[in-house]
């Protein structure tokens, strides 16, 4: 039977290292602590003038120190993955001031010598959060009990995280039962436990997923952080693990209107979110016959607040659902969490 997902227990207050990165894109991270986690974060430490800012205190490891942080979460990602040669002093700064150092990327902090033996030196710890528990179970496709909810998408980077996050929050206030599951290096940050789906190995996807929402009481929630596309050529893979896994009673599919290729793969089209909603029910049927829609959710970031408005209006009487952008909220974003708690029979 899947067991509790394995409670990291993070050392929090957090500073934030964001490097010498120039793009907001690559600091995903750090804006994803700052905005859903802000009271863990005391303050940013970049190693260049020209570095991205999420607006907090500049501070050097002993100022963050004397403030409270615990730890320095590396904020920022690059293509590959990798801890960059410029960022090692910036490193070994926060262990020297009593910092451990938390890292998501697929470069492990683990595997770098000159970090190893400073952490042993100061008695800190190296924390690689893209590591999966070692009792991951195949998947038994057995039904659970309890009530999920799975956020999908037509691509990757376009704010599952932010949606489930936002959902999560909106169960929360109306006094529903429940718990955000995070799947991604970031939600596991701001949650504090998780199951980092993209370093799972293919054939223990699904039971990853059955292990990171277990079985609850009838009318507790999971709302559960979706990862990539079931339509994309390199992460599909981890998507469909995490649908069949989730169970999920209801979908929320995120779109970001005006992207029209698929995120690194521009010869791929972005599918049609009508062809996203079919896709994900057809597939998720496998597991939960019962699962529907219960929204979508709009990145409408480039959008002033006119337009948004307009395009989630006419979306919504297009496709017959709720149509909302989560961090705008608003009476559309309300529907949609209506349609996702009622009943169905």
């Amino acid at each position: 039977m899947p067991t509790e997902p394995v409670v990291l227990e993070l050392p929090q207050p957090y500073l934030l290292f964001l490097g010498d990165t120039t793009e907001a894109g690559f600091a995903k991270t750090a804006f994803g602590l700052r905005d859903w986690a802000r009271d863990k974060c005391v303050g940013e430490l970049s190693c260049s003038p020209d570095a991205i800012s999420v607006g907090l205190p500049r501070l050097t490891p002993a100022e963050a120190k004397a403030r409270g942080a615990r730890s320095m979460v590396i904020g920022v990602a690059n293509q590959g993955g990798r801890i960059l040669d410029s960022w090692i002093p910036s490193l070994l700064a926060a262990l020297e001031a009593g910092l451990d150092l938390i890292g998501g990327m697929h470069s492990k902090l683990a595997n770098l010598p000159v970090l190893v033996a400073a952490a042993e030196r100061h008695n800190r710890r190296l924390i690689d959060v893209r590591t999966p528990p070692a009792n991951i179970p195949i998947a038994t496709g057995r039904k659970r009990s309890g009530k999920r909810l799975l956020t999908v998408g037509t691509d990757c980077a376009l704010g599952k995280k932010y949606t489930a996050l936002a959902i999560a929050r909106a169960f929360q206030r109306r006094a529903v039962a429940t718990d955000f599951r995070a799947s991604g290096q970031t939600g596991i940050m701001i949650a504090g436990s998780g199951v980092p789906m993209d370093a799972v190995v293919s054939d223990f996807e699904a039971g990853a997923a059955e292990m990171l929402s277990p079985e609850a009481a009838p009318d507790h929630w999971d709302v559960i952080e979706g990862q990539g596309s079931v339509f994309h050529p390199a992460y599909a893979a981890v998507s469909l693990g995490l649908l069949h896994g989730s169970q999920p009673d209801v979908i929320v599919v995120c779109h970001q209107p005006g992207r029209t290729h698929m995120l690194g793969h521009a010869h791929y089209a972005v599918p049609s979110v009508e062809d996203t909603i079919a896709l994900n029910l057809t597939l998720g049927r496998r597991t939960n016959p019962a699962i529907r829609c219960g929204g979508v959710c709009l990145n409408t970031a480039h959008l002033s607040e006119a337009e948004a408005r307009q395009l989630m209006i006419a979306e919504s009487v297009r496709l017959g659902l709720p149509v909302a952008d989560p961090i705008r909220g608003g009476a559309e974003f309300e529907a949609l969490v209506d349609n996702c708690l009622r009943e169905t029979h």
